[in-house]
């Protein structure tokens, strides 16, 4: 699902870096373990999972490091990790197919088979298609609502309602904005059209027919699987482990958990025109129509166009063109991608949430079937990742630092206590807590709590209970010495919009 660290490391990573001495014809065989297992502790990765697939043949598939930090147990080629949203080319693909077999079209109405969707604008709600639902341009700024329905306990359908309480930041289809509830109602149309839910009709027409067999489509599948890495996260410079999120709501957009065997497959069948041998798997129809650019993102490395189809990315590297997607979900990144004119397809899953290593290893080894001369894209990301980490950790220490001085807030602390309401979100409850705080607790995520320290005047330092949703100011509304609502912020890695909170 996230983060899409996405492409910035494609479109910024150009500056030549004689990092190592790397003779490209013997860079498979000789120099990518440990050029892989030096960049794992560059980049503080327990553990990864890799699968390189050129002219039809495994190159590489092979697991690196632990699975869990502080517990010796290896990773393999057969270890799940949480792949996010590069579960959207499996949504996109299967729609995409339903529109080979004529079952539906992607131009369709969305109310067609969902009559009761609804966005706030009433004209967006009359003309969104499929289409627009999977390739991101139904107005919401990206990642737009994504703190009330991420980890939280809302169904698929909760979720897809409450889209009409979104404002939307564009107008409707006049400017991309990675939306992941998109996906989430794109799952429920397939439901509508196959008489199935998502997870049944994707096992059935794709995992099953490819033979990915380890794949789980569902939290409860991953949690007993018996091979499977933990989820890391960063907290206060640490590296920790931490539970796996809960996105069986939000599937479409990024439950996947997967292994290199099994995406060796799927990149494979997508290299080979949707064939495994002889049987046609996937329409080459419904693989060329997730390839067709429908929303401008920016320029490419070649300065040519960046932009999106429909569950991937598609831009130029040095002539040729590259199908590609990364995804991220608390304690796991990774990265998918395929140079279709070389025959190359390449999936890195890394099992910690903040590293760029599933951005860079993919362009080390594009580089060395092209013959470039070696340049480590992954040290001249790390020194960048490393100076902003740095930056954040003496911001959050200067608010840390204001809090030990124990400063007195405008009011009384039990002014700031009470019932907050979100007119998308629902309710949050301020009350006390220990020492000289406030907790707040929240009504879609029951798990969760977050810790308010006075900075000062009606500022609060928070830290939420789960390190994913990040650390923050929350600025209380006060008028006439009354407290009237408070601006609640998460994590960039959940969502990057601030929301106002009234106080009833």
């Amino acid at each position: 699902m996230k983060k899409i660290y996405l492409f910035a490391v494609w479109c910024c990573l150009t500056a030549s870096v004689n990092a190592q001495n790397i003779n490209r014809n013997r860079f498979f065989t000789d120099s990518l373990d440990n050029y892989i297992t030096r960049s794992l502790t560059n980049w503080r990765v327990p553990g990864a999972s890799v699968c390189i697939v050129k002219d039809g043949r495994i190159v590489l598939r092979k697991g690196y490091g632990i699975k869990e930090l502080g517990v010796n147990a290896k990773a393999d080629e057969n270890t799940l990790f949480m792949i996010g949203s590069n579960s959207k080319a499996f949504t996109a693909t299967a729609l995409a197919t339903l529109q080979a077999e004529r079952k539906l079209s992607l131009d369709d109405k969305v109310t067609k088979y969902l009559p009761d969707f609804k966005l706030e604008n009433k004209g967006a709600t009359d003309m969104a298609t499929l289409r627009d639902l999977l390739c991101h341009r139904i107005g919401f700024e990206t990642f737009q609502a994504d703190f009330t329905f991420y980890n939280s306990n809302l169904t698929r359908q909760e979720i897809i309602e409450k889209m009409s309480r979104v404002k939307a930041v564009y107008p409707f289809r006049s400017k991309w904005g990675y939306t992941n509830s998109a996906y989430v109602t794109a799952g429920e149309v397939m439901q509508k059209v196959t008489n199935k839910p998502w997870e049944a009709y994707i096992k059935e027409t794709l995992l099953a027919p490819l033979g990915m067999n380890s794949t789980a489509l569902m939290a409860k599948d991953l949690n007993i699987s018996f091979n499977k890495s933990a989820a890391h996260t960063m907290s206060d410079g640490r590296l920790i482990a931490i539970p796996y999120a809960q996105l069986d709501n939000m599937a479409p957009a990024g439950g996947i958990s997967s292994c290199a065997t099994d995406m060796a497959k799927w990149v494979m069948a997508l290299l080979d025109h949707g064939k495994v041998g002889n049987r046609q798997v996937i329409p080459q129809a419904a693989i060329n129509v997730t390839r067709q650019p429908q929303d401008l993102m920016g320029e490419d490395e070649d300065g040519g166009f960046m932009a999106y189809g429909l569950g991937w990315i598609l831009q130029g590297y040095k002539g040729h063109r590259v199908v590609m997607h990364t995804g991220g979900v608390s304690g796991f990144v990774s990265s998918v991608t395929l140079v279709p004119d070389l025959n190359l397809g390449i999936v890195i899953m890394t099992n910690t949430d903040q590293n760029d290593l599933i951005s860079t290893l993919n362009l080390d080894i594009v580089d060395a079937y092209l013959k470039q001369p070696f340049r480590s894209h992954s040290d001249a990301a790390l020194a960048e990742f490393k100076n902003s980490m740095l930056q954040e950790q003496k911001a959050d220490k200067a608010r840390r630092d204001s809090v030990v001085l124990n400063p007195r807030p405008a009011l009384a602390l039990n002014d700031y206590t009470g019932k907050y309401t979100n007119d998308l979100y629902g309710t949050m409850t301020i009350a006390p807590g220990e020492n000289n705080t406030l907790e707040a607790r929240f009504e879609h995520h029951p798990k969760m709590f977050a810790r308010l320290q006075p900075l000062g005047g009606n500022r609060f330092y928070v830290t939420f209970s789960d390190p994913v949703f990040g650390k923050a100011v929350f600025p209380f509304i006060v008028q006439n010495n009354k407290v009237v609502g408070v601006h609640v912020k998460v994590a960039d890695f959940i969502e990057y919009t601030p929301y106002e909170f009234r106080k009833r």
